[in-house]
């Protein structure tokens, strides 16, 4: 099983009687929480970096967690949608279903990506709302902190102003840390790269890089090897610079057409835990922009 990160575990073995409990969809929005309530949450992170958000069982462990849990913190969008709801039922409790102050969407407060001007189901597992995966995205997660405090601090009046100091403390640390990233991605900008999914859309908005091709040509249906075929058809007169994947996404296709165009396949690690490095939001960012600036020329 994959480790628990260092921080999260500290956290919720110091939380005391009376904290908060919360439950987390998504491993970015545990280090969020973390970060915000500190001691006055305990946290149970539904996912790891190694899981596919999109599909999870509602286990008994996940249900009993959400039916004692006094907020729910998830990614929205519909990235749930089909655990989520199930879960939800389950666990029978009125304090974090939708409509309450107990669930908590990021993707309510953040400027979505990619909404679809229509839908239909043979586009594949097309999110209606936009493109779910916000967290790599700096800004997004400024705006999400900012509103997790006040959440926060509405269910727990008491410790509000703990919340409201701890968000202020982190976003300025964020904010220099942002500023850094962004001097050092300057190189990064324009870099042509192929993704599985569309795992890394807000990274490639933010950092201006130049995604020329999924893997996946309709969302959350595995290539055929026609359409990889085609793709190395298209793509072998001017390689990409590499081609990215998550943690929990299928690396054959990616290392087939890697192999061909002689390029690397890139694991980023997505999210909180998907490598030995990331251990918390800013061990994510370090990592993913050296990642990337590994494979530049």
């Amino acid at each position: 099983m994959r480790k628990v990160t260092v921080a999260l575990l500290s956290l919720m073995a110091a939380a005391p009687a009376s904290a908060l409990d919360v439950f987390v969809c998504e491993p970015e929005w545990g280090s969020l929480v973390a970060e915000i309530a500190g001691a006055d949450a305990e946290i149970t992170v539904a996912t790891t970096a190694f899981q596919d958000p999109h599909s999870l069982q509602a286990r008994p462990s996940l249900i009993a967690a959400a039916r004692s849990a006094d907020l729910l913190v998830c990614s929205g969008a519909d990235l749930e949608i089909g655990w989520l709801p199930l879960l939800l039922r389950r666990s029978g409790n009125p304090d974090i279903q939708p409509g309450t102050p107990g669930h908590f969407l990021a993707a309510d407060f953040v400027r979505r990506l990619e909404i679809p001007q229509s839908i239909d189901r043979s586009q594949g597992d097309v999110h209606p709302q936009g493109n779910p995966h916000m967290h790599l995205h700096p800004r997004s997660i400024e705006r999400v902190a900012e509103a997790l405090a006040e959440r926060l601090t509405e269910l727990d009046p008491a410790n509000g102003s703990r919340y409201r100091a701890n968000a202020a403390e982190f976003l300025a640390r964020w904010d220099e840390a942002t500023y850094v990233w962004e001097q050092q991605a300057e190189d990064l900008r324009g870099m042509r790269l192929v993704s599985h999914h569309r795992s890394f859309s807000y990274l490639a908005d933010w950092l201006g890089l130049d995604i020329v091709a999924t893997l996946e040509a309709k969302p959350g249906i595995p290539p055929s090897g026609a359409q990889l075929a085609r793709l190395l058809e298209q793509l072998t007169p001017s390689p990409p610079l590499g081609i990215l994947r998550a943690p929990f996404e299928n690396e054959k296709p990616s290392l087939w057409l890697s192999q061909r165009l002689d390029i690397p396949e890139i694991e980023l690690p997505f999210t909180v835990g998907g490598n030995d490095e990331t251990v918390d939001l800013f061990s994510l960012y370090d990592t993913t922009i050296r990642m990337l600036l590994e494979h530049r020329r």
